[in-house]
């Protein structure tokens, strides 16, 4: 299994109370890890250090939460950015996550919708395409001191990488 390590400010982020990303000095950190899954003929997962990918795989991402602190991290949200070139396999989050988005700014519940107008100038909701998703988020949690948390989500790699 590759583990890959950042801090909380990097890659994955990890919102605290209701300010920005955490900073240096908060004792939570993360890690990220992924998986290539694979199904064997007898519909078993397997899952292997994902060191590197090809278009149509499964990738798993794990980031896990560490409070190394002494006291409690409340309010905690983290956020999982999904990369370029995959597709968000919908339904895949553990624990459920509570939100998405396009842009990294604005985060919606899922599935994602937006209004699209017509040529008549009515307008209907559509749902968003799960290859948009670049950011999941779940709902903020208290942290417990020493204690531990993990959310996970699937992407496919797209056969056609999309601009960003």
């Amino acid at each position: 299994m590759k583990r890959i390590e950042w801090r909380t400010a990097c890659m994955v982020g990890l919102l605290i109370g209701t300010g920005g990303l955490s900073q240096a000095a908060e004792p939570v950190t993360s890690t990220l890890v992924v998986h290539r899954i694979t199904v064997t003929t007898a519909g078993l997962e397997v899952l292997a250090p994902a060191s590197s990918a090809s278009p149509g795989d499964l990738l798993e991402y794990v980031a896990e939460f560490h409070n190394t602190g002494p006291s409690t991290a409340r309010g905690l949200s983290a956020t999982l950015p999904l990369p370029n070139g995959t597709e968000f396999v919908l339904g895949s989050t553990h624990p459920a996550a509570q939100q998405a988005s396009v842009d990294g700014t604005t985060f919606a519940p899922l599935p994602l919708k937006r209004i699209v107008k017509d040529h008549d100038g009515s307008s209907h909701e559509e749902l968003v395409p799960a290859g948009e998703y670049r950011f999941l988020r779940w709902s903020p949690t208290d942290l417990a001191a020493s204690g531990e948390f993990a959310v996970s989500a699937r992407v496919r790699i797209a056969a056609t990488p999309k601009a960003p």
